[in-house]
């Protein structure tokens, strides 16, 4: 050792670890961890093979009852193990971030902007729509499961407004959330049109006179209540065969009235033996 180590060797004083200590409330907590840390990530693009962008995370972990804290570093640590998270990336942390923590459960979100170049539906002009996506990863026991979810604006129509009016029907844009337990790969894309073609109509980064024209009238005559939106996405995720559960929600930001329309419908095709945290 040289005489610069030994020096800071004795230097070092012992610090005690207070969130070692035993706990007697006897109070297991279900999760605890970080929230809303920001870290690079590359996720799976269907058209050009990935995007590169930045996530949100929360990472937990679950903590028995005589275990008084968790170790908080621990989690940046195994987030800066790579400098951008990848999918691949992202199911291995869920391992290790519980071997670490000595937990028994863990949960990892990642939230992210996801980018898809559409065409308009008549001049074909291109442009960039952004979704909410999030990669979420579940584990208990060593069984792990992988969720993805994705945030679709779309345009809805009511069907009580076109039946009573004379003129015209009022509209307004909603969002569709998907969140589905896979059982294979899908892509995000995929999930995004489902969403999209079960709405009144889909939106736009870019529309010319001739697309708005188009999109105004595919509104109108496709008119649907939030509770239609909700049905018809759950009709078509009944039959993906990827996907072995799913929470799909609706949500109209009404152009009448001061307050939202929402439905949601949650259907577990296969129901996880997934034990609860200890």
């Amino acid at each position: 050792m040289s005489i610069v180590a030994e020096t800071r060797a004795k230097n070092v004083v012992s610090v005690e670890d207070v969130q070692a200590r035993a706990d007697t409330r006897r109070i297991p907590i279900n999760r605890v961890g970080i929230k809303d840390i920001r870290h690079p990530v590359r996720v799976k693009d269907r058209t050009t093979g990935e995007q590169h962008t930045v996530a949100t995370f929360n990472m937990y972990v679950n903590l028995p009852h005589d275990f008084k804290g968790t170790h908080m570093s621990r989690f940046v640590e195994i987030l800066h193990h790579e400098r951008e998270i990848s999918v691949n990336s992202f199911r291995s942390m869920l391992g290790e971030m519980t071997s670490r923590l000595d937990a028994d459960a863990g949960h990892i979100e990642m939230t992210f902007p996801f980018f898809v170049m559409k065409r308009a539906p008549v001049t074909g002009v291109e442009s960039l729509m952004d979704y909410q996506a999030s990669l979420i990863g579940e584990i208990c026991r060593g069984e792990a499961h992988t969720w993805v979810k994705v945030v679709v604006p779309v345009t809805s129509l009511c069907p009580c407004s076109k039946k009573i009016s004379d003129r015209g029907a009022h509209n307004q844009r909603s969002h569709i959330t998907i969140k589905a337990r896979l059982q294979e790969h899908i892509w995000i894309e995929e999930l995004i049109e489902l969403a999209e073609n079960e709405a009144s109509c889909e939106l736009y980064g870019i529309l010319k006179r001739p697309d708005e024209k188009y999109v105004t009238e595919r509104a109108y005559d496709n008119p649907k209540f939030v509770e239609d939106m909700v049905r018809d996405v759950a009709m078509r995720l009944n039959s993906e065969e990827r996907i072995s559960a799913y929470v799909v929600e609706s949500e109209n930001f009404e152009s009448i009235h001061n307050h939202s329309a929402y439905a949601m419908i949650e259907h577990d095709k296969q129901p996880s033996p997934m034990p609860g945290p200890r």
